[in-house]
């Protein structure tokens, strides 16, 4: 257990930690200081002694543990709150799973006594003949008694037959019209759609393909010149797109740099050609802001975010393109629904409002990502985006995250931490896409696709005013971070597509 420190001894710690001689040489000799000499001497050099140096009873013994359990009380309401949520999650599934059976067995019922109706149809025929003939042979009779001296039996009997065997056959006929207009093909329907779905999870699996032979790329021979620097292993892999995802290395920023330049990496290509390689990083460099050119270091930082930033959105889009096709389909698979709800809680829309999933599934403005990344994590140099890779600010209550230093005293808010700045860039857009404040954003959004016009950053920048305690000031600084940065370029980037994959292993 760790000893409590008096304040006396805590005054002669900073001392040491400062290098202090004059009390060394007091201490050294044995020379007793006075509490009230040690802190002259400290001012006397310039050094500031922190407040929570001084302790007191009453804060020791009364405040601290009324904070203590002032947040415990916080964390059990907000654990209360997560199983009630997961309680109405389930109840909702119920309800659902419920529902469909439902729908299933009246849909069984249906088409039980649809058939049993055809099958009666079918039995009417075979009923008319038995009926035909009885009546001709009665009517043949009773003719053949009255007219036995003028008319032959046998003829008679022909006569009768085919009148009533033409009007059975313009029966039967009409009957079977009647039935082939009225036949319900939902069987036949039903049988289509799975052979189509079938075709379409053949579609969809995934082809294994043979793994290519190791190649050295310039990277790795770089890397093999250097001794400080840690040595990963490049393996080149084939697949749809070339990917470069770099661990938790520490690399500085040379290194990145020079990587940069080997994988041919330019923002004015990215500019005029509309093509960004996906180079994955998952951490800034510590040394960023040692950079003595700003024009580099944003150029570094936009590097880093633009490929994550365009890799969620084209994945939002594909999501976006699949829930236009299930909200066309009359029948939807098992695996298909499960999708569906998976997206209406990530989304948070209630009812299963296929409509409102819609809206929310969409993508941001890339030049409003990097505008509000590079101003949230001071183009990449904050303690909150090195430390947690907190790109865009995000707030928390949960104690998962880092508290700030110029907090409130009244305050108990954290900054969102994630393992890697991709994670970051997600909430980020789950944020934007969910939360009840960027309503107007969302039907801006809504407005400029329904008009074929194009979403831009510009002409959304005025509904994030909710985004920050400072409004519409902040607004403007984000409309001059995207006129100054030209980020408007990168609006309409894509992902490279390439054959081979190049993945970093520590």
């Amino acid at each position: 257990m760790k000893k409590k420190l008096s304040y006396r001894d805590k005054l002669l710690e900073l001392a040491y930690i400062y290098n202090v001689k004059e009390i060394q040489d007091y201490t050294k000799s044995r020379k007793t200081l006075t509490t009230g000499q040690i802190e002259l001497i400290l001012k006397k050099n310039k050094i500031i002694i922190p407040k929570d140096f001084k302790s007191s009873f009453f804060r020791d013994n009364f405040t601290k543990p009324i904070s203590k359990l002032k947040s415990s009380i916080i964390d059990y309401k907000e654990k209360k709150i997560r199983d009630k949520n997961r309680f109405i999650r389930r109840v909702e599934n119920y309800k659902h799973d419920t529902s469909r059976k439902f729908n299933h067995g009246l849909s069984n019922i249906w088409k039980g006594a649809g058939n049993a109706g055809i099958n009666f149809l079918n039995i009417l025929p075979k009923l008319g003949v038995t009926v035909g003939k009885f009546f001709g042979n009665l009517f043949t009779d009773v003719f053949n008694s009255i007219y036995n001296q003028q008319i032959d039996q046998k003829s008679a009997r022909n006569v009768i037959l085919g009148f009533f065997v033409v009007v059975g056959v313009t029966t039967v006929l009409v009957a079977g019209f009647n039935t082939y207009k009225n036949y319900d093909f939902s069987k036949d329907k039903d049988k289509e759609a799975k052979k189509i779905e079938k075709k379409i999870e053949k579609k969809v699996e995934p082809k294994i393909k043979k793994p290519e032979k190791k190649v050295e790329s310039k990277i790795e021979k770089k890397e093999k010149t250097e001794k400080k620097v840690a040595k990963p292993e490049l393996k080149v892999k084939r697949n749809k797109v070339a990917e470069v995802i770099l661990p938790d290395l520490n690399l500085k920023t040379e290194t990145v740099i020079q990587l940069f330049k080997d994988v041919d990496y330019d923002l004015s290509k990215v500019r005029n050609q509309k093509l960004v390689k996906p180079i994955y990083f998952t951490q800034f460099p510590r040394d960023l802001d040692d950079l003595q050119s700003v024009q580099l270091k944003k150029e570094t930082f936009i590097k880093i975010v633009l490929p994550l930033v365009v890799a969620e959105n084209e994945k939002i889009l594909d999501d976006r393109e699949k829930l236009k096709d299930l909200s066309q389909k009359k029948y939807t698979s098992d695996l298909e629904k499960q999708w569906l709800r998976q997206k209406l809680l990530e989304y948070k829309v209630k009812k299963g409002d296929l409509n409102e999933l819609i809206v929310r599934m969409d993508a941001i403005p890339v030049s409003i990502a990097l505008a509000q990344a590079a101003k949230e994590s001071g183009w990449g140099t904050s303690r909150f985006a090195l430390e947690g890779n907190a790109i865009f600010g995000q707030w928390t209550w949960d104690g998962q995250g880092i508290a700030p230093l110029k907090r409130d005293g009244d305050k108990n808010h954290k900054i969102l931490k994630f393992p890697i700045l991709r994670a970051s860039v997600k909430a980020y857009k789950n944020n934007l896409n969910t939360h009840k404040s960027y309503s107007k954003f969302r039907e801006k959004r809504k407005q400029l696709r329904n008009k074929n016009k194009k979403i831009t950053g510009l002409a959304l920048t005025d509904t994030l005013k909710n985004y920050a305690q400072t409004g519409s000031e902040y607004t403007k600084i984000l409309n001059q971070i995207i006129t100054q940065n030209r980020l408007t370029d990168f609006e309409l980037v894509k992902l490279v597509n390439s054959v081979k994959q190049v993945e970093l292993n520590s």
